[in-house]
């Protein structure tokens, strides 16, 4: 009890100090705050990349590639310098640090070892050029007065999956990542105020950052710049508050990344709170094979151009971008466009999609047979023909079949600038296909307002975005000595234009890999494709994420309840699990919102389950 009153004194002290809560905020809530919950995984035994087409030097690459993001507001060497946001039971306690890959894993980042030996950040952090302070200025070390450097999250953060099979783990590049974003930040914004406050913990923050020869003015300068960071954390979060009652918990395996990149570039970045929206419409993070070779991307379909998918990414997870400074150059930012344009390159491959040779660069995962149940050819087999029956009218013929590359047909295939082949993915009205509509809707509805100098025409949160990262690439072009040239642009863009829409609807594409991309639907409502064939009146209606444990019979992780697991209750906004249904009410000649296809029995889902293994 003893322990528990001086950390009363200590919080509340943190309390007065930097006004993190108001006097009359509940303290006990304000303790509870400060312990972040966070998953535990099982240690594997093992981990296997599977052959995907990228060799592990070039995948080693990518999980760090530097895309001028600086994610957490802070340099690299706090980040390596922060302790985990726990409080010991013996106050002057030391505890481990952030960095440590354990405890990232627990956030869902995934350990990269893909090269044994090498010595590396989890997949997803990527260590970048000069960090700047919050008033725009190099972020200086306090004692040596050199400059410090940048950290954030790179594509391959969101975009790395990962599973676990009697004690082997499964990486799948390009696949989903569990991460909890939201999580992390929080975890970090609790770490900033324990290091500031909490006893002991300043003074080895200082000693790791400044070392044992630092002077009380070293020390001070550390502490008003840790106080700068603690008050822009502390705007995020009375801006999150904010917009409570607009927003869901997006949890392990899923964002609405698109609303927080508009809170970044609009709210944040320009310095506008009124731009602030709620996190409304969380999506699964998507798989990206092939994606490089479709010509709408994101689940609602909105965007063509790969840069301008890329660079909205960067400038999403917090690359720099000026925004309110004329005299500094308007639309300055740190986005490398440079390393944004060889990572699309490595998921792009080298050639355009063939019948010889189907699509180059990163592809889908093959179902691993030594790791996984093998599977039953015979039962595939028969798969395959309720696959055409019930599946390929929308989401086409396997991408290794011939059938798929009927060049032929305008209305799968089209041309880029360069005469390569796109694939021309599909929007279904959410008129038909019934699944949630926030992702789609909200995105439609939202508006921003934005001062005139920017020269953005459209206030429409979707088209504004557009416009706002073209003049962002745009820029960066035109600083380099030589400004690139048109032919380069147009290259570096993908061969594609910025064009964009906003629409009702969702896109389907391919399933080749979608085995291994759990949970379903686009929010990641249903977590197996079990039950997603399934009765929809069984769909179960809260699960949690969080578990990387696979189920190889329904296709999808485990979702028992467990520690500190993320419950998603599809009762809510956002959150929805009906739609893409098969019944039976279902009839061809009459439409019915959601049915897609008539009620599957055990033994045809069990056999459809058994094909898309192939895939």
């Amino acid at each position: 009890m003893r322990g528990w009153r001086i950390a009363k004194i200590v919080i509340a002290l943190a309390v007065v100090g930097i006004g993190y809560a108001a006097v009359r905020d509940d303290i006990t809530k304000l303790w509870q705050d400060l312990h972040v919950k966070i998953v535990e995984h099982p240690t594997p035994k093992k981990t296997v990349w599977l052959d995907q087409g990228v060799a592990k030097e070039k995948l080693s690459w990518f999980y760090h590639a530097d895309q001028g993001t600086r994610t957490f507001g802070f340099p690299y060497e706090w980040f390596m310098a922060l302790e985990q946001p726990t409080i010991p039971w013996l106050l002057f306690t030391e505890v481990g640090l952030f960095s440590e890959t354990a405890y990232l894993d627990r956030y869902g980042f995934i350990a990269d070892t893909v090269i044994p030996g090498k010595k590396a950040l989890p997949i997803g952090f990527a260590q970048g050029g000069p960090m700047l302070d919050p008033t725009g200025a190099p972020w200086k070390n306090p004692r040596n007065k050199q400059d410090m450097t940048g950290v954030g999250l790179t594509c391959a953060a969101c975009h790395t999956g990962s599973f676990t099979y009697k004690d082997t783990a499964v990486v799948i590049d390009g696949g989903p990542a569990l991460t909890d974003l939201f999580k992390m930040k929080q975890g970090m914004g609790v770490s900033l105020l324990l290091t500031r406050y909490w006893p002991g913990r300043f003074s080895r923050f200082a000693e790791r950052i400044l070392g044992p020869e630092s002077t009380i003015d070293d020390r001070e300068t550390l502490k008003n710049q840790l106080d700068q960071v603690l008050v822009q954390y502390k705007q995020v979060k009375n801006l999150e508050e904010r917009v409570a009652s607009q927003s869901i918990l997006e949890g392990y395996g899923r964002l609405d990344a698109l609303n927080r990149i508009g809170n970044q570039v609009f709210s944040l970045d320009l310095k506008k709170p009124e731009n602030y929206a709620g996190s409304s419409a969380p999506v699964h993070f998507p798989r990206i094979w092939n994606t490089s070779w479709f010509d709408w991307v994101q689940y609602n379909g909105s965007i063509m151009q790969p840069m301008v998918r890329n660079a909205g990414e960067s400038l999403g997870v917090s690359a720099e971008l000026n925004l309110t400074e004329p005299s500094k150059g308007l639309y300055k930012s740190s986005v490398n466009v440079e390393t944004l344009y060889e990572m699309e390159q490595m998921i792009r491959g080298n050639a355009p999609p063939s019948a010889k040779d189907g699509f180059s660069g990163l592809r889908s995962p093959k179902w691993p047979g030594d790791i996984l149940p093998p599977i039953d050819q015979k039962l595939a087999d028969r798969g395959a023909e309720l696959y055409k029956i019930h599946c390929q009218e929308c989401h086409r013929p396997p991408v290794t079949s011939e059938a798929f590359y009927d060049f032929n047909n305008k209305d799968w295939w089209r041309k880029n600038e360069a005469g390569e082949a796109i694939l021309k993915v599909e929007n279904v009205p959410i008129s038909h296909i019934g699944t949630d509509p926030a992702q789609a809707a909200d995105m439609l509805a939202r508006t921003v307002a934005v001062p005139e100098n920017l020269g953005i025409k459209n206030s429409s949160f979707a088209f504004a975005l557009g416009e706002l990262v073209e003049k962002t690439v745009n820029s960066i072009f035109d600083q380099k000595k030589p400004p690139v040239s048109p032919a380069d642009r147009k290259r570096i863009d993908g061969y594609m234009p910025n064009e964009l829409r906003g629409e009702l609807a969702y896109k389907v594409r391919p399933l080749n890999g979608i085995w291994a991309t759990p949970p379903y639907l686009h929010n990641g409502s249903v977590p197996t494709i079990d039950d997603l064939l399934g009765d929809p009146e069984k769909r179960p209606t809260k699960f949690y994420l969080g578990s990387r444990e696979y189920d190889p019979v329904k296709l999808g992780y485990k979702t028992e309840p467990f520690k500190n697991g993320f419950e998603l209750d599809t009762s809510i906004r956002g959150n929805s699990n009906r739609g893409h249904e098969f019944r039976k009410d279902y009839r061809k000649d009459k439409e019915i919102k959601g049915v897609i296809g008539p009620e599957l029995s055990a033994d045809d889902r069990k056999a459809l389950i058994e094909y898309l293994k192939t895939l």
